[in-house]
């Protein structure tokens, strides 16, 4: 997995292939199809790792005391996302997965619904803030918005283009506060 990582954080995931993988963890084609049938069930599996470590960090976030209201939690929990976008190899351009999750079955999650589920979840739960299917909707929006400014301020700068990342945390804001209210200081 840190080989296709790897690779990807060069190259972008559209253009990894099985062989470049097994090239950079220094085995054979074989050993790399003995795990995985094709180079779409590599970007899976790292998806699915990175969904993971992702998932891990923003639950530590939210229950993190620290952090006294709504948004202290939420801002928290995105900047681990941030975080990965900068350091973790091979983040950037597939992220949690969801780039190569097009087409899902009509019933299945999304690994971007999945994210903003547990987040919404752990904050409901945390702050005791209303949840509904309004609230969810709004919540799932301003998760996708953030996550494409996101997307686009790491395109060109490997630190993130700070217009683009600011604009997500307003439109997350604006999206949330009627909803949530104005966070409260602790």
């Amino acid at each position: 997995m840190d080989a296709a990582a790897a690779v990807v954080d060069e190259i972008g995931y559209e253009r990894l292939t099985t062989a470049m993988v097994a090239e950079r963890a220094g085995a054979s084609i074989g050993t790399v199809y003995r795990y995985f049938p094709d180079r779409i069930a590599v970007l899976q599996a790292l998806g699915a790792r990175n969904l993971e470590r992702a998932m891990s960090r923003i639950d530590a976030e939210i229950t993190n005391e620290a952090h006294g209201n709504w948004m202290e939690a939420l801002s928290a929990a995105m900047g681990t996302l941030l975080e990965a976008f900068r350091d973790e190899p091979g983040f950037r351009s597939l992220r949690v997965g969801d780039v190569i999750d097009l087409r899902p079955a009509p019933n299945e999650q999304t690994y971007k619904s999945i994210v903003s589920n547990a987040l919404l979840t752990g904050l409901v739960e945390r702050f005791g803030l209303v949840d509904n299917d309004e609230v969810r909707f709004a919540f799932e929006t301003s998760i996708e918005i953030s996550d494409a400014l996101a997307a686009r301020a790491f395109a060109r700068d490997p630190k993130g283009e700070e217009s683009f990342l600011e604009a997500g945390r307003d439109i997350t804001a604006s999206l949330l506060v009627p909803h949530f209210g104005e966070p409260q200081p602790a």
